[in-house]
């Protein structure tokens, strides 16, 4: 089983703030879903109320202490270690969010797909620091601003070393 965690993240690592993202990356959603689309994802239950709808051609697994939490169309799991029990051994699943959700999940992680964003932003929400005794950059692709993209930002691709 490899367990990637994928997150756009601010360079004073926000990740959003009001349950919502602070910036608007079109290309950063497209790599998004090219990634997790057939895959199962796992998200807080707050990451998984800021969707207007379940993330179409994904299996969603939503970590939360409310025993009787069924949005319905998705697994529930109580904790962290439940939630990746469910995911199928053989396969990828991707831990999506939010703050804390990371912080719990980036100990079972076998590989990193940031998007980091160069800003910094005001936030609530933030991506636990990568610690470069942990952590290797593999792979980093810089995207300047353009006008779809208010941001410059790179994709970086770490993996546990």
């Amino acid at each position: 089983m490899m367990i990637i965690m994928i997150a756009a993240v601010a360079e004073n690592n926000a990740l959003g703030k009001n349950n919502e993202l602070v910036w608007h990356l079109p290309n950063d959603f497209k790599r998004f879903k090219a990634l997790t689309t057939g895959h199962y994802i796992i998200m807080g239950r707050k990451t998984f109320e800021s969707f207007p709808k379940p993330l179409p051609n994904r299996t969603h697994v939503v970590v939360t202490r409310n025993k009787d939490y069924n949005p319905g169309g998705c697994i529930v799991a109580e904790s962290i270690e439940k939630a990746i029990a469910i995911c199928p051994e053989n396969e990828t699943s991707f831990i999506i969010g939010g703050g804390e959700i990371y912080s719990l999940g980036l100990p079972y992680a076998d590989k990193l797909e940031i998007t980091k964003v160069h800003h910094s932003f005001e936030a609530d929400a933030f991506f636990p620091e990568i610690n470069s005794d942990d952590w290797k950059e593999i792979e980093t692709e810089f995207n300047p601003i353009d006008d779809k993209h208010q941001y410059a930002y790179t994709y970086q691709t770490f993996v546990k070393v």
